[in-house]
């Protein structure tokens, strides 16, 4: 017996998920690429005829494309705990950005070394300095904006000779701030901007600073790939997701789809289906479970979080119904409670403080934040209406928000007070009260207590 044992853990097992489709017993290596603040619309993969990703739609040609991923929350901390959990911000205990999550959780490091992984990180995989309370086998390079991260992760694939599968997590700190001087000869004066924004030069000549951002990203994951491959063989997970969405007004820090729906593409040759894309919805918090799936464990029960395995291997077309989303705050940038409920079509949004104003770094920091354009809106929302009502809508929102998505993908035109809308609304309010009451989410009072707790 023990011999047919040997015998079989050494034999390429098949399943059957289309005729040229099959997984080795032998447990693949897992290399996840993690970009910072970049928003879903901002590649060329997705159609933007200024953000210039050639290597993003590479990804796509070789692998499988997630169009409707979506973060659990719009801020750094709280996403990657997510992510690293499996777990939502207020049960995985970080909530707030800056918070770590409990000690006391089992994380993504120590469900794949039960399979026999190493697991490593490089850059911005958790939160600035947070990643060895992950319990990563080697963290480095976490400190903010060292972008000698994906460098050094190439340096470790060049040199590591352990036979041990491997989980390689690496970070780059791109499209996040400070973004870098546009590439010369940028055609600022051309540049599409969503709307948004406010039209100014300043608006333009930031918009072009976070575009050679992404496309510092792009080269960044470029890298990552061909090296993973060349280094680790076929038998290699490649995946490249972002936290959240891009710091602009109504992106992050936001709930709005700018803010929480993220890039998310999945390659594995010969085993993920090359060159598809899935409409079907995900959230972050399905990275860990799928990993470990793919790693070839089960599912780990007890989570927020979904295996989306099954979509990437082509064996099923739909993942979720619904997506739910959370934003707590950023110290005293930004502390404006918000939760939301999405379907395909529909977007409901419950801001949980509607009387106080809404602010972020952008508005609030340094130049390097945006201030400067910032100041440019306001100069002209005097005597501008559009301006002037972007900049009143950045500040205030109501209670209730309700978007139609599939006229109004931008999310301008808010028809919670449409009477033929009341009863689409109530339902989505139920349904995001009922979530909430599951998660142990009170809304303010749970908010006032997390927030007493971190000290903050």
């Amino acid at each position: 017996m023990a011999l047919l044992r040997s015998i079989a853990a050494v034999l390429l097992v098949v399943v059957t998920l289309h005729p040229h489709v099959a997984i080795a017993a032998e447990r693949p290596n897992l290399v996840v690429f993690i970009s910072d603040d970049h928003g879903y619309l901002d590649s060329s993969v997705t159609g933007s005829a200024n953000a210039l990703t050639p290597n993003l739609t590479r990804l796509a040609g070789d692998g499988m494309r997630l169009t409707h991923a979506f973060a659990a929350s719009p801020t750094c901390a709280p996403s990657r705990a997510a992510l690293l959990t499996g777990l939502m911000p207020l049960r995985n205990g970080a909530m707030l950005n800056h918070q770590p999550p409990r000690k006391n959780l089992k994380k993504l490091p120590a469900y794949l070394r039960e399979l026999g992984y190493e697991v490593v990180a490089f850059g911005k995989v958790a939160h600035y300095g947070q990643g060895v309370e992950y319990g990563f086998d080697l963290v480095s390079h976490d400190d903010f904006h060292n972008d000698a991260c994906v460098t050094a992760a190439l340096e470790y694939l060049r040199r590591r000779r352990d036979a041990k599968p491997l989980c390689l997590m690496v970070g780059t700190n791109w499209p996040h701030v400070p973004w870098p001087e546009p590439a010369p000869g940028a055609e600022v004066a051309t540049l599409s901007l969503p709307p948004t924004h406010v039209d100014t030069p300043e608006t333009r000549d930031w918009r072009a600073r976070y575009l050679a951002a992404v496309e510092r990203m792009d080269s960044d994951v470029g890298l990552l790939y061909d090296a993973a491959f060349s280094q680790l063989g076929k038998n290699t997970v490649f995946m490249q997701l972002s936290d959240q969405g891009a710091q602009w007004p109504f992106a992050k820090w936001n709930l709005y789809d700018a803010g929480v729906r993220v890039s998310l593409t999945a390659v594995w040759p010969d085993v993920i289906p090359a060159g598809r894309t899935s409409g079907a919805m995900t959230s972050l918090v399905d990275v860990l479970p799928t990993l470990v799936e793919l790693a070839g464990g089960a599912a780990p029960p007890g989570l927020d979080g979904r295996s989306f395995a099954p979509v990437l291997l082509g064996r099923q077309a739909e993942h979720r119904d619904r997506i739910f989303t959370t934003h707590s705050g950023d110290g005293r940038m930004n502390a404006y409670p918000i939760r939301s409920v999405r379907t395909p079509r529909w977007k409901f949004i419950l801001n949980l403080q509607p009387k106080s104003e809404h602010h972020t770094h952008i508005d609030r920091g340094k130049d390097v934040d945006g201030n400067h354009y910032w100041q440019s809106w306001l100069e002209r929302a005097k005597t501008d209406a559009h301006a002037a009502g972007l900049v009143a809508r950045y500040h205030r929102r109501p209670l209730e928000e309700l978007y139609d998505l599939r006229s109004d993908d931008h999310e301008q035109y808010n028809l919670a007070d449409d009477p033929s809308h009341a009863e689409r609304l109530a339902g989505l309010r139920a349904e995001l009260a009922e979530w909430m009451n599951e998660q142990g989410d009170y809304g303010i009072e749970t908010e006032e207590a997390v927030t007493a707790a971190f000290g903050d």
